[in-house]
């Protein structure tokens, strides 16, 4: 039996999601599971990301020790307008991470700006001992 490709799931994913499909996590789970697919999911996941860009539709995922503020939402949405400028909608989800020292990691569809403490930090450890 042929495989569907990813990019065929994520593409119906991404359409049934947009109309808020009741239990389709439980669903991509099931397929995955049954077609011994779950190591698809990450790149699934990134597909239908792409796909929803593609359609207009942002998704921002920002991972902070914290929830955010309404001044940091809008300043995530912003960001996301200069990186997206023919964005249509930006959705922007939390992802609280506690052990995250300080700071945000925003991931894009296609990109990531992690501006933690952790990132930082490890920056300044890399101009310091380079050289």
């Amino acid at each position: 039996m042929n495989k569907l490709p990813r990019r065929a799931i994520a593409k119906i994913l991404a359409e049934r999601s947009l109309g808020r499909a009741a239990n389709l996590d439980k669903e991509v789970a099931a397929y995955l599971l049954s077609e011994s697919r779950t190591t698809d999911l990450a790149p699934l996941m990134r597909d239908v990301m792409q796909y929803r860009v593609e359609q207009g539709i942002v998704e921002v995922v920002a991972v902070t020790a914290h929830a955010l503020s309404d001044e940091v939402r809008s300043d995530i949405k912003k960001q996301a307008e200069r990186v997206y400028p023919e964005a249509k909608k930006i959705i922007i989800s939390e992802e609280l991470q506690p052990d995250l020292v300080g700071g945000i990691r925003l991931e894009f569809p296609s990109e990531q700006l992690d501006l933690s403490v952790r990132a930082s930090l490890h920056r300044f450890k890399q101009l310091t001992t380079a050289g």
